[in-house]
This record gives structure tokens, sequence and C-alpha cells, in this order.
């Protein structure tokens, strides 16, 4: 499938995009808003950070417990259920006189409640889709949160002028209420993908399987050179306060292209050969902040790196080949509940490096672990091509895209 027109013209997936395009503005515009009043509360860029990108770390616990739900639990009904639960979380957020340690409270619930979100909609997605239309469908998706992003940072900036942030985080709510609208009267209510209830043992025992000697390197292809990024990501409101909202959103517009590029622009064969160099385009404009340049050029350095951020669409082609079609929901939320999780890692790391130094220090220093965890990852790649047993087109397949010549493209 290489058609825009015919993938939107699949049976559900305009609904599905729809119904993530209001999560995903209810998820900018309400980070934003509440970044900027925990800020103005505090003082703090750690707290700040952590009030934006936190959140995700408490995925991990979730992941432990409710992972196996995502294949487990019927589709529908699970993103109906995320989407009103942080309708319901957002609307606490906004109350007046608040406590800060309440504020982490309301986002460790919530982060617990998202960790079955990314598997529960990547498998959808999966089943919406035939299968050669995942990468173009994917690269969409991936368009869509970026240019949800634009959009979302650009307005909650504009909103933040004109209104307080806990009146932003109620229009957040209201977004959320409008995602589970159109989950529950858009989608098909479908079965489940796997049998069995979901439990702890489930939950770990299908993990342990998704984490062999082929899939490891993937997993954290996708989770770690992105996570130490987004940490300086997270330092935008401190860094420059008043023109956070336009880093965020020209941030997205890089995605948007990068995405764009790799999802339909870049032939199939190529793709492999892209995604240590994205990887090391995401991180090495950030090497320049230390420099504290000027506003213009920092903006022109967020949308460059971001581009970077489309090596995600390689890594997950590669993840789906390599899994099997009913551990394609779990397989996908231990992506994601992974990435996020760093990402939660990165956001307290730059903060804690924020705090000790200053924000343009903490951006430098995350971009060089990112590129220092590239190479390795490139370099172990490489070790594990020359070891006994791997032959396979599909092993030598998933080496490829972390820095090893694939086996169909190389020359």
């Amino acid at each position: 499938m290489r058609s825009y027109r015919t993938l939107l013209r699949t049976p559900e997936y305009a609904p599905f995009l729809l119904s993530f395009a209001a999560y995903a503005a209810a998820q900018t515009i309400g980070g934003l808003a509440l970044g900027t009043l925990v800020y103005r509360a505090t003082g703090s860029p750690l707290l700040s950070a952590v009030s934006m990108f936190g959140p995700q770390l408490a995925q991990l616990l979730g992941a432990a417990f409710l992972l196996s739900g995502a294949d487990r639990l019927p589709p529908r009904a699970i993103l109906t259920v995320i989407s009103l639960a942080f309708a319901a979380g957002t609307a606490v957020l906004a109350l007046p006189g608040l406590p800060v340690w309440a504020v982490f409270v309301v986002l460790l619930l919530q982060g617990l409640v998202a960790s079955l979100g990314g598997g529960v909609r990547g498998g959808l997605m999966n089943e919406i889709l035939p299968k050669d239309g995942y990468v173009l469908g994917r690269s969409v998706f991936n368009m869509l949160w970026g240019m949800i992003q634009i959009t979302g940072f650009a307005t909650g900036g504009a909103l933040l002028a004109l209104l307080s942030p806990r009146a932003c985080l109620l229009l957040t709510a209201a977004c959320y209420l409008l995602s589970a609208a159109v989950t529950r009267l858009g989608l098909t209510a479908r079965p489940p993908r796997s049998t069995g209830r979901p439990s702890l043992s489930a939950t770990w025992r299908t993990n342990a399987l998704l984490w062999s000697r082929l899939r490891r390197l993937v997993y954290l292809g996708l989770w770690v050179p992105n996570g130490l990024i987004v940490g300086s990501d997270s330092l935008y409101v401190s860094y420059a306060p008043a023109a956070a909202g336009t880093m965020y959103a020209c941030g997205a517009l890089g995605m948007f292209v990068g995405d764009l590029t790799v999802g339909r622009l870049v032939p199939p064969a190529l793709r492999p050969r892209l995604a240590t160099p994205l990887r090391l385009l995401l991180a090495v404009p950030y090497l320049f902040f230390f420099l504290r340049p000027g506003i213009a050029l920092s903006v022109l350095a967020a949308t460059v790196a971001s581009v970077g951020f489309a090596a995600s669409l390689v890594l997950q082609e590669r993840l789906m080949s390599l899994t099997p079609d009913e551990l394609a929901g779990q397989s996908l939320g231990l992506h994601t509940t992974g990435m996020v999780a760093f990402q939660g890692i990165g956001a307290v790391l730059a903060g804690t490096l924020a705090q000790v130094t200053s924000p343009a220090t903490a951006m430098t220093l995350m971009a060089t672990a990112s590129i220092a965890v590239t190479l390795t990852l490139s370099t172990l790649g490489k070790r594990e091509e020359r070891r006994p047993g791997v032959g396979g087109d599909g092993e030598r397949g998933a080496l490829g895209v972390l820095g090893v010549a694939d086996v169909d493209g190389a020359g």
C-alpha cells in the first residue's frame, strides 16, 4: 500500500485517527499548561520537567501488572475508558489550591492507566490495516501526532497568554471527552486478540518472550536515544519560557517532515540503513546549546534534530516483522511503555542536571549521552552479527536497523 487515498479509505482508519487526534491535542495543550503551572508555582526546572514527562515513569509499574491486557481486553472499550479517566484526572488538576504533591499523585494514577494505551492502540491499528499498509499507516499516525503537536503547542502557548493554566486544563479535559466519544461511536467492538485473563504472570511471561536476543537491541534502539533527547526537550520551558511553545511546535514540524520522508518517499530497501544516521541527527544539534544560541537558532536546532525521530518508523517496522500477530499489542505496548518510561527518566535526569548546572548545559550533556548510546548499540549490533547461529534473514534484518548492513541491501 503506497497511496494515502487507499489508506484513508480503509474502514475505521479515519475515526481511529480522529480519536487519537483529540487525545493528542489534550496531551500537548495539557502538558504545556501543567508544566507552566508547576514552574510558576515552584520555580523549579526539575519539577516542571517531571510534571510534563515524569508520569510516563509510572507506566513502567503499569506495564508490569497490566500490559497483557493489551491483547486480552476489547480494544474499543479500553481506549474509551482511558480517555474518560484522563478527562477526570485533568479536571482534578485544574482545581484551585491543589498542592504540588497532589498534582504528582494524579499524574502517577494517569500514568498507570496510560500504560495500556500504546499497546491497545498499536495492536488495533495492526488489525485495521493490511500488512503492506503498516509502515505507511504508522507514518501517517506519527505525522498526525506531529501536526497535533505543532498546532497544540502553538495553541497552548496562545491560550496561556490569554487564559490561566487551570482554564487550559479544563479545555484539555474536554478534548479527552471528545476522544472517548469518537472512539465509542466510530470504532467497531472487537474481541480481544488473545484468550485468557490479563494477569501479572501472563504479562511477565510474554514480556520475557518478547525480550529475546533478536528484539532486545531493537527495543533499546527505540527507547534510549529517544528518551535522552526528550529529556532535553523537557527543558524548553526553563531554557526559554517565552518561546517554549514555539520550540515545541517547530520540533513537531521537524518530526512531521522526518515521518513524511521516511514513510512515503524513502524506498523500503533503503529504510534499514537510515536508523543510525537518523538517531545521530536527533542528538547532534543539541550539542550546540551550551553556547546558548538565540531563540531563532534554538528553534532551528530543535526543528532539524526532530527529523531524527523518524528512526522509530524503521525500528517499529522491524519489530513487527519479528513479532507474532497474536502478540502485536503487547509487543507494541512494551515498546511504548519502555519509550515513554525512558522519556520520563530523561526528563528527570535532564531536570536534575539543569538544577545543578543550567538548562543549556543539561541539554548538551543529554545529547552527548544519546550519541554515545547510539554508537554503542551500532557496535553491539555488529558483534551480534558475528555470533554463531546468527545467519537467517530475520536475524540479519534485525541487525540491519541497528547500524549493520541489511542482508537484502548489502552491496
